[in-house]
C-alpha cells in the first residue's frame, strides 16, 4: 500500500479531467469515474488534447504524453474505487449530490484510502458526517485550469487526521502544486471566502451602474497588481459555480456580504456562465 500510486477522479467535468490529467502526468495510475460515457469520452479526448498542447510548447515530451495516457483509464462503475489509494471527488457544488457520492465510497473504497472533495464552499465536517470514517476525509481544492494554477488549499474537517493531512498534502506535492492549509473548516474555507467577497461587490458596482465590468476589472489588475480581474475571474471559474458557492457561504455564515448580486442570479438563469458557455461578464468565441 504504501508504495501504490492509484489515484480516482469522480466526475469528468473540466476539473476533474485537469485533476487526472496532473496526476497520471505525475506517475499515478488514474482512472475517470462518471456514469455518462460520453463525458468520459470528453474527459480523454481533453486530458489527451491539453498534453498536446503541452508538448507543442516543449513543456513535456511526446513520450511523456504517451506515457500518461496510458496510465489514464475511464469507468462508469463506482467499484473502481475499491483499488484506490486516493479518492478526488470533483461533481457538482451541491451538498446532496457530494453526500451520496460519500456515502458510496464510505461503502466502497478501502480502509486505507484517502478521501477527497474538491469543493469550493462546502464544509469538509459536513460531507465527512455522511461517511464512518471522518478522519480520512479532507478538502483538496484544486484551481481551474488545473494543469495551469500552481495553487491546492487543503482544508481540515473536525475529525481530518494528522495522516491524512500528510497523505492529502504529498499527493498534491507531486503533482507539482504549492499546498496552503486550512485548519480551520469555516465556510467556503479562505480562498472562496475572498473572491466571493470580492466578486460579490465587483458585480454589485456594475449592476448599479458605478462601473463597467472591463473598467472594474482593470481598477483591480492595475491598482492591486490581481493577475485578473474578479469579474474575469468569475468567467474563468464559472459564474454559476461562484453562485452556488455563494449561496452555500451565506447559508452557513448568515453574514450579509455573501448574498450574491440579483445579477449573477440572473445570468446564471440565462445561461450566461462564463468562458464555458461563451458568455459571461465577457463574450469569447
Amino acid at each position: 500500500m504504501a508504495d501504490s500510486r492509484r489515484v480516482v477522479v469522480i466526475g469528468a467535468g473540466l476539473m476533474g479531467s485537469g485533476i487526472a490529467q496532473e496526476a497520471a502526468l505525475a506517475g499515478w495510475t488514474v482512472t475517470v469515474q462518471d456514469v455518462n460515457s460520453a463525458a468520459l469520452a470528453r474527459a480523454r479526448d481533453t486530458v489527451a488534447d491539453s498534453l498536446g498542447k503541452f508538448a507543442a510548447k516543449d513543456r513535456i515530451t511526446a513520450d511523456d504524453v504517451d506515457a500518461a495516457m496510458s496510465r489514464l483509464d475511464t469507468s462508469e462503475s463506482l467499484d473502481v474505487v475499491a483499488q484506490a489509494d486516493i479518492v478526488v471527488e470533483a461533481v457538482f457544488e451541491s451538498i446532496e449530490v457530494k453526500s451520496q457520492v460519500f456515502g458510496e465510497l464510505d461503502r466502497l473504497a478501502p480502509a486505507h484510502a484517502v478521501l477527497a472533495s474538491n469543493t469550493t464552499a462546502i464544509p469538509i465536517t459536513t460531507i465527512a458526517a455522511h461517511t464512518q470514517r471522518p478522519e480520512s476525509v479532507l478538502g483538496l481544492h484544486f484551481f481551474s485550469p488545473v494543469p495551469m494554477m500552481k495553487l491546492v488549499e487543503l482544508i481540515r474537517g473536525l475529525n481530518t487526521s494528522d495522516e491524512t493531512v500528510a497523505r492529502g498534502r504529498a499527493f498534491a506535492e507531486d503533482l507539482g502544486k504549492s499546498v496552503v492549509v486550512v485548519n480551520r473548516d469555516v465556510a467556503g474555507f479562505v480562498t472562496s471566502r475572498l473572491i466571493i467577497a470580492l466578486v460579490n461587490e465587483a458585480v454589485g458596482l456594475v449592476e448599479s451602474g458605478v462601473m463597467s465590468a472591463e473598467d472594474l476589472d482593470t481598477a483591480c489588475r492595475l491598482g492591486f497588481g490581481h493577475a485578473m480581474g474578479p469579474l474575469a475571474t468569475a468567467d474563468l471559474t464559472g459564474v454559476d459555480v461562484l453562485l452556488h458557492a455563494s449561496d452555500n457561504i451565506y447559508q452557513d455564515t448568515r453574514d450579509p456580504k455573501f448574498v450574491a448580486p440579483e445579477l449573477m442570479r440572473r445570468m446564471v438563469t440565462a445561461g450566461k456562465l462564463g468562458r464555458k458557455s461563451g458568455e459571461g461578464f465577457y463574450e469569447y468565441k
